[in-house]
């Protein structure tokens, strides 16, 4: 009996799972057929008009296009921003470059008061 029951409010909730997609009236947006053609004709001629070169360099630019496109869809990951392995190189990069820049303390005060600063730091954090 409990598995009639289970089986029956499941195939009740399929069924207006199902119904409520199905609900979608949009209208598909109207979609001009000659224009369209007119456009696809003139790119036949265009690419016909060209020499081998232009094609070769047409076609490198239409893969740099596509991997740019497909380097941002990555970098942006699929819903939740950046994927952890961009994350991680992003990070690497900034350490890498603050290690790489020291700081410059001019003057002998300068230089006193951050060795003080550090040393409170360490108190504070109870250093090792």
């Amino acid at each position: 009996m409990n598995k009639l029951l289970t089986a029956l409010i499941a195939g009740a909730f399929a069924f207006g799972s199902v119904a409520a997609l199905a609900d979608d009236k949009t209208p598909a947006q109207p979609v001009d057929q000659a224009k369209l053609k007119a456009e696809r004709e003139a790119a036949k001629k265009e690419k016909a008009a060209m020499t081998p070169e232009e094609r070769a360099a047409a076609k490198k630019m239409k893969a740099a296009e596509r991997q740019k496109q497909l380097g941002a869809t990555e970098k942006s990951g699929q819903e939740g921003g950046a994927t952890a392995q961009a994350k991680a190189a992003e990070a690497a990069k900034e350490t890498k470059e603050s290690k790489g820049t020291p700081k410059a303390l001019p003057t002998k005060e300068a230089k006193q008061k951050a060795l003080t600063e550090q040393e409170k730091a360490s108190a504070k954090g109870g250093g090792q």
